[in-house]
């Protein structure tokens, strides 16, 4: 079994109770799992595939973005950005403008894009190549992460509206 901290911290007694739930925790956990990628492969099989494609995706990732985002390769690129929450919007008032932030959208999807977002950076060249040009640029760093991102975004738009695999040849700029 896996050492948790808190486990150690506890009482000995109450040791073995923490260790069943826990167990009992983790299996639920596995089972869940493996319910949602039985309805993902039933029910959205090919599309899962072609998102599946994409570096730095995976199936929890896809199975959160078949479930939250079912607009997904219906809208165009700004309107999904919009509806996710990564576009830039204003928020001019007062003394402060120009400044433009993201905000709003479905918190769910913006927050498996934003860890998604990390690995793709890593593994996906297109996405890597992105992330570095635009720090030479100058940008700062979360903000060329987030426009990283929103890139992503418009690229897994792209593959569930054209319904290919993944092709970096398809993505660069």
């Amino acid at each position: 079994m896996r050492v948790f901290q808190r486990l150690r911290l506890a009482h000995p007694a109450a040791r073995p109770s923490i260790e069943r739930v826990v167990d009992f925790l983790q299996r639920e956990l596995t089972d869940s799992d493996a319910e949602v990628a039985a309805h993902v492969q039933q029910h959205h099989a090919e599309l899962a595939q072609a998102l599946r494609s994409v570096p730095g995706i995976g199936a929890a990732s896809v199975a959160v973005l078949l479930a939250e985002l079912p607009e997904l390769g219906k809208l165009d690129r700004r309107r999904i950005a919009a509806l996710v929450g990564v576009a830039p919007l204003n928020r001019d008032s007062g003394l402060m403008r120009g400044q433009r932030t993201i905000w709003g959208g479905r918190a769910d999807v913006r927050s498996t894009l934003y860890m998604t977002r990390l690995t793709a950076v890593r593994y996906n060249p297109v996405l890597r190549d992105y992330y570095q040009r635009l720090i030479l640029a100058g940008k700062r760093k979360k903000g060329a992460l987030v426009a990283a991102m929103r890139k992503l975004l418009t690229i897994i738009n792209a593959i569930a509206k054209h319904g290919v695999n993944w092709n970096p040849c398809f993505h660069i700029a």
